[in-house]
This record gives C-alpha cells, structure tokens and sequence, in this order.
C-alpha cells in the first residue's frame, strides 16, 4: 500500500504541514523509521530527535513544529500512530467458506463472508452473524450465539447457549462457559452443583490465550463491552465485569463478584467471592482482595490496603530487624529497672 501525506492528514482528521505529495509506503518505529515511511512522536524525549531523523513525516501533537520536516498535527500522536498501522498493515483474514473437514450440526444458521477453518466443530442450533471467523480446532458448543465481525483463534471452547456479541477477539486455547466450580458438602463427599447459566461477552470485547471464563450457576456471568483480558485469566461463575475494565495476566476473579468500569486489575491480582469492586479502581500486581472496594480506589498489597498506606508499609518492612532488636535492648533495660525497684 501506498498513500500520499494528504490522503493520511485526511484520514487521521490532522493538519498537515510539509509536501502534501510526499508518499509513504508503510509505518515504522521511530528510531527505524526511513524516507518513505511515517512514524510518531510523542514527548520531549522524542521531540528532541526529530530533526536527526529519516522519517519522511511524524504525527506530532497540535504546537509542535519544525520546519524541516513533514508533520501531521493531531491530538493524540499514539492513537493516530495505532489507525495508520491499521492500515498499512490490516489484520490477516482467513479464506471464507467452510472447510470439508468441519463437522456442522444441525439447524446452523450463518451470514455472509464467514469463514470456518478446519478440523472446527460446531453444534447444532447455532447462529454466527456475518464475518465471523473460526480458526481450526475450535469448538462452538450446541445453541451458541455468536455477532458480527468476530474472530475465535485455535483451540477455542464456546460451550452451549453461551452469547458472543459483534467485533470480539477471542484468542488461542481461551474456554468460555465450563462450569463453576461450585460443590456442596454432607461432610463425607463433595456433591457437585449444576450450572445451567450462561456466559455472556458484550461488543468490542478482546479475552486473551488461555483464559476461562466459567459459566453462571443461574443467569449469566457477564463480561460487558470493552473489557480487555490478558492471557491466563481465570473468572469464575457470575462474575459481572464492567465496561472497559482491563484484566492483566493471571487475574483470578472468585464467583459472583462484580467489578466496575474502567477498572485496572494487574497482573497475579486475586479477589475473593461476593465482593464489589467500584468503577475507576485499581488493584496493583499479587493484591490480595479481601473486602469490597469503593469507587475510585488504588490498592496494593495481600490482604489489599489503600495503595499509600501500602507504600508506608513497604518503607518499614525492611526497617523490622533492626527495630525488633532496639525493641529487645529496650526491654531488657526495663526488667534491669524494675529489678532494681524491686530491692
């Protein structure tokens, strides 16, 4: 692909300042960036090398300048940077049709241009919107509902009446919709609890490799539009996780928790069961969730402490030895008093 510096002002809504004839033929990083490619930049840390670079135009934010170069002004330099990859490079796509080696159920309902990968299995009574794609090896279990525009990389498990939205991501080996893990007890054997809920993924969702996503006891547990997990994230039956949270690798989110939107949950964080998590919080790497969490919240630590009250805590730890020795010295010179008050 190849498109002139006016054709890029256009499509990234920016102003242009230089050779509007100039063309580019692809993006690069900014310290490899050559003549005929476009690059960003960002922050004074790169500012300072534009003059010094190859690149034949940077996106700068609005009020930078520099006259020896082509520059594209927007207002986020990063998010333009992000649309032109998009479309110097646009995600592969499989071939569409169905291969011979997918086994189809009955009563399979489809739209246009899907493309169904080998060795893919689907059950019956299932419906997938137009665009859809599934890798091979994937499984699409029995009544699943599944949008527009979605892609379901290898080894994916969507098990029966499980609901996928449009323009979801879904990566290799993920399992949406196993059952909790719930049991009940007479004190001698583990009696396992049905699950006859489902697993419901929203619009504009991406669920990283490798993650489970166990279905609801009753009703749904619910990953709404936005939500972006990492690989390895395990959440568990009736869980709701609000808009445009972000799960970092190797969360572990216990049942029937609901978490808020725009939440920042980081990597090896675990919360216990039944508790809400409020919108705009965020739990830092390993925290151990104990309680609820109310709106707004940083939080760190196991069990989790407001995050500044945590860093106090860390200032001190190491501190420990030497002040449980003054502690012993302080002691022992107080017997030595009263011994002495006792003569």
């Amino acid at each position: 692909m190849e498109l002139s510096l006016s054709e890029l002002a256009e499509i990234l809504e920016g102003k242009l300042v230089g050779d509007s004839a100039k063309m580019i033929y692809k993006a690069a990083p900014f310290e490899d960036a050559k003549e005929n490619d476009i690059t960003f930049a960002s922050n004074a840390k790169f500012f300072n090398k534009i003059k010094e670079s190859s690149a034949g135009a940077v996106i700068v934010p609005h009020g930078y300048n520099e006259p020896l170069k082509n520059l594209i002004k927007v207002e986020q330099p990063f998010l333009a940077f992000i649309k032109v990859l998009n479309l110097f490079y646009p995600p592969s796509r499989p071939k569409c049709g169905i291969s011979s080696s997918a086994h189809i159920g009955e009563g399979f309902e489809f739209g246009n241009d899907i493309s169904i990968a080998q060795n893919v299995v689907i059950g019956d009574n299932v419906v997938l919107g137009d665009r859809v794609s599934v890798y091979p090896c994937s499984y699409i279990g029995d009544g699943v509902v599944i949008g527009n525009d979605v892609k379901i990389y290898s080894n994916v498990s969507v098990l029966e009446r499980c609901k996928i939205g449009n323009r979801v991501i879904i990566q290799a080996g993920s399992v949406i919709g196993s059952d909790g893990f719930g049991y009940s007890s007479d004190g001698k054997i583990h009696y396992k609890i049905p699950h006859m809920g489902i697993v419901q993924i929203d619009d504009d969702v991406e669920i990283g490799a490798g993650n489970t996503i166990d279905r609801a006891t009753f009703g749904k547990t619910w990953i709404c539009r936005g939500v972006k997990t990492d690989n390895l994230v395990h959440i568990a039956h009736n869980v709701t996780v609000g808009e445009d949270t972000l799960l970092i690798a190797q969360v572990v989110i216990g049942g029937s928790v609901s978490i808020g939107k725009h939440s920042i949950i980081a990597g090896q964080a675990a919360i216990a069961d039944h508790l809400t998590i409020g919108n705009n919080v965020t739990i830092a790497p390993k925290s151990g969730v104990a309680k609820s969490v109310s709106d707004g919240e940083i939080i760190s630590g196991a069990p989790a402490i407001p995050h500044k009250l945590w860093l106090r805590a860390q200032n001190v730890f190491p501190q420990l030895p030497d002040i449980k020795n003054k502690l012993i010295e302080i002691d022992k010179r107080l017997r030595k008093i009263e011994t002495r008050e006792d003569k």
